[in-house]
């Protein structure tokens, strides 16, 4: 049966000072002042129109995502987080995450945000090699990485993300482990460690630069997941490795195919209507002009689209295949409406060919569906051929769904 999941409010902050060539997210290249309170308004104004849709479910998570957040003023942080909690219940003890990057952050910024609300930090460190980060486009350095890991500790923010990327250009596998001893010495609680793609519409995928070898890549992955392993990371997502009582709960929601309202330019969203045995998504437009002109209308509104059974299962398997901790027939059923014996037979041939397990009722992939986890996933894509795998595909190289820019 169809249940109403946990619920999650996502807001985006589009500006960026460059855009990285290898980003294909709804950034955008800051050109004079952030808009601060002509933004904050229309963000207010998409949640005012989206509130029927939650039915005054509460919040269990907010992430700021961008784009670069912190390059908004933490007075104008806590507006919104005040402004948005008097507009819709908020959890007592909701995790609230400011994504961030070292290049737009000033001293005592990060105390200024934890009186704002905000619980949580995302640090995009991306590496903490000085010629690695110049050749990925970043406007930081290493040392203003680890002032940024600093500053977070010295505001009490102590329960924050490093993202890393591995696979980059012109890098070793003594190279990447290096970068994840750097972080490792920066005490973080999560470090989220993506290997670097090179996306359709980025100057990357314009002027690719030369990456290492797939089995290279491998190897900086596995190498890497054993060094987190020995200092207390456990790896809990195919991406993200966390200390204990440290995941990113927001994430995990994702993942869990939980619900989450978008609000902001190019922002997605995923609902739940239990009752009427639906599932939505929805996306607003992504230009940041043209948001400001229609938030709050359903001018704002890029698309709505129902989740057909079809689409449901795929959608599950896409996300909690990522996960380690597996998923039960309960699990599918409550968060799809769909009974179980839709998907068993598909599970049952991808366990037949050792890309699945199931211990106890609960499904995983096995340690080699996890290596051939794009074909894993794809095998419960809607009329699809059931191939046998065909290539290894790096953990950090898995997308979760096309568009959605979800963050760390």
């Amino acid at each position: 049966m169809l249940l109403d999941p946990p619920l999650s409010l996502y807001v985006h902050l589009p500006w960026c000072v460059r855009k990285c060539p290898y980003c294909d997210f709804n950034s955008h290249a800051l050109k004079g002042e952030v808009p601060e309170a002509e933004y904050i308004a229309a963000l207010l104004r998409d949640l005012q129109r989206d509130l029927p849709l939650v039915q005054g479910r509460p919040v269990q998570t907010v992430f700021l995502g961008g784009g670069t957040p912190s390059l908004f003023k933490p007075e104008a942080i806590a507006e919104l987080l005040h402004a948005m909690g008097q507009m819709l219940p908020i959890a007592t003890g909701a995790e609230v995450t400011l994504e961030a990057n070292p290049g737009t952050v000033e001293r005592g910024r990060f105390a200024e945000y934890k009186a704002a609300g905000v619980t949580r930090l995302s640090i995009g460190v991306q590496s903490l090699n000085n010629e690695h980060l110049r050749l990925l486009g970043r406007i930081h350095t290493a040392d203003e990485a680890r002032h940024a890991a600093h500053e977070a500790h010295a505001a009490g923010l102590d329960n924050f993300n490093l993202d890393l990327m591995y696979g980059l250009p012109q890098q070793t596998v003594t190279q990447a482990l290096a970068d994840i001893r750097s972080a490792l010495a920066l005490e973080p609680a999560h470090l989220s460690h993506y290997q670097l793609a090179i996306e359709p519409n980025t100057s990357f995928h314009a002027h690719p630069p030369a990456l290492p070898d797939g089995e290279t890549v491998w190897q900086m992955q596995q190498a890497c997941a054993r060094l987190l392993d020995e200092h207390g990371f456990q790896q809990y997502e195919i991406s993200a490795y966390a200390r204990t009582n440290r995941r990113c709960r927001h994430n995990l929601n994702y993942w869990r195919f939980g619900d989450y309202l978008g609000i902001g330019a190019g922002a997605h969203g995923k609902l739940t209507h239990a009752q009427q045995n639906q599932i939505t998504r929805m996306w607003k437009i992504k230009q940041p002009r043209s948001y400001l002109q229609h938030a709050g209308s359903d001018g704002a509104v890029g698309d709505t689209r129902l989740i057909g059974n079809e689409d449901r299962i795929f959608e599950f398997m896409l996300n909690r295949l990522r996960l380690y901790e597996g998923f039960s027939a309960e699990d599918f059923e409550t968060a799809t409406g769909l009974a179980f014996s839709t998907l068993l037979p598909a599970l049952e041939e991808a366990e037949g060919l050792k890309l699945m397990r199931c211990q106890a009722g609960c499904w995983h992939p096995s340690s080699i569906g996890y290596a051939f986890l794009n074909d894993l996933q794809a095998r419960f894509l809607p009329d699809q051929p059931r191939q046998p795998p065909r290539r290894r595909v790096h953990a950090g190289n898995c997308r979760t769904l096309p568009d959605l820019n979800l963050p760390t």
